[in-house]
């Protein structure tokens, strides 16, 4: 398996990461206390990221493209 690392202060080369980030972010806005946030909510945000189809991966979700990639690893 191939491996990138992206130069520091480089966001334009981690685009999925960067808009991952936002995405978390509509969820926990910056300055948000994260010693005030349960497991049942941090799990809530998990299932709804997870669940979402991005079109980086043909519209599928993240939780389909593991399913697959466990298959072939099996």
């Amino acid at each position: 398996m191939k491996i990138y690392f992206a130069h520091p202060y480089s966001s334009w080369q981690r685009g999925t990461n960067e808009n991952t980030n936002g995405l978390i972010r509509r969820y926990l806005p910056k300055g948000t206390d994260f010693n005030e946030i349960d497991m049942k909510q941090l799990k809530n945000i998990q299932e709804k990221l997870n669940n979402r189809p991005r079109k980086i991966i043909g519209y599928k979700t993240p939780k389909e493209m593991m399913v697959l990639e466990l298959k072939f690893v099996v």
